[in-house]
């Protein structure tokens, strides 16, 4: 959502560590952020006379991939086996090659993927206790195609399987997407980016997130597209309409790209959203009733992570 920074983007890993020390407990010396300086498509920054990065256009192709598998072969030739490798704020196209590629070889991590997955899973397994039923009993529609959504997608699906043993294909039969072009359906199949077509279903396309609504009736509603205000009044009604207890997860950052705000989805259910967001939004009055809205913020699994990596190591069955 920050767009093409350069080598400014070095806060970034260095606040995601900060984070692992924090909430973790993990020592800072364990520590080291990293920021792949291949240049940038950024007009600001390749005519600004004080940017420090590479003063050139991206690299891509062999010559990206060729940096990245040098770089991946050193981490793990000066750190040894055990070292963890976090990819973040990657781009989609990059980030699930990359992620498939060095998992066969290296212990990987892709924040944007797995780890918002991680934290939307517990939260969708959260609301149940107040909408009932099983994840497997819900449908699942998402505004967002990208790493966020992919990813939690997946997740989704892998935890249905693993409760209903049910295969893989099936469970991700639970869950659709819509991307800037509509719903992800078969008949788009060839023009799909490879990530995109394990949730080309067979249905009617459509183009609009409403239509889509109206089509599959959801009970779970996720927002991971970065366009601010896209669950409008006539989306969220659309939900309420059909749901006792819609589930609506705005989780698109910072609060100006949030897919609504708390009040929003309050107010146009009646009160009967089971609301988070991924930006904090204040607690809301509404029908005399004060509720307080959750955050789905990836900070949560920070503290298990380095954890569940020393535990691999020791038991990589587990």
């Amino acid at each position: 959502g920050l767009g093409d920074l350069g080598c400014q983007g070095m806060g970034i890993p260095v606040g995601k560590l900060s984070l692992y020390t924090a909430l973790g407990g993990v020592r800072p010396s364990a520590c080291l952020p990293i920021t792949i300086d291949v240049g940038t498509n950024n007009e600001q920054l390749l005519n600004d006379e004080f940017y420090i990065g590479l003063r050139q256009r991206r690299a891509t192709g062999e010559e990206y991939h060729e940096l990245m598998e040098e770089f991946m072969d050193a981490v793990k030739q000066i750190y040894g086996e055990k070292v963890l490798i976090q990819f973040e704020d990657f781009a989609n196209h990059n980030a699930f090659d990359l992620l498939a590629k060095y998992s066969k070889s290296h212990l990987v991590f892709n924040d944007d993927i797995q780890g918002t997955a991680s934290v939307v899973l517990a939260g969708l397994l959260s609301s149940l206790k107040v909408v009932g039923g099983t994840l497997a009993e819900h449908t699942y529609l998402f505004l967002g195609a990208g790493e966020a959504g992919t990813g939690i997608a997946e997740l989704i699906a892998l935890e249905i399987s693993k409760q209903t043993n049910a295969p893989i294909e099936e469970c991700r039969k639970k869950v659709f997407l819509v991307d800037s072009k509509g719903l992800i359906v078969s008949s788009r199949k060839n023009s799909l980016q490879p990530f995109k077509t394990s949730w080309a279903h067979e249905r009617e396309p459509v183009t609009t997130l409403l239509d889509a609504i109206k089509s599959i009736r959801p009970t779970v509603l996720i927002g991971t597209s970065g366009v601010g205000r896209a669950f409008t009044k006539e989306v969220i009604e659309a939900m309420a309409s059909f749901n006792e207890r819609p589930v609506i997860f705005s989780l698109s950052n910072p609060t100006s790209h949030s897919e609504c705000t708390a009040e929003e989805a309050y107010k146009w259910t009646q009160g009967r959203a089971v609301f988070a967001s991924g930006s904090p939004f204040d607690p809301v009055e509404y029908d005399g009733k004060i509720r307080v809205p959750g955050q789905g913020k990836q900070c949560l699994y920070f503290p298990w992570i380095w954890p569940w990596c020393c535990d691999f190591w020791s038991n990589p069955r587990t």
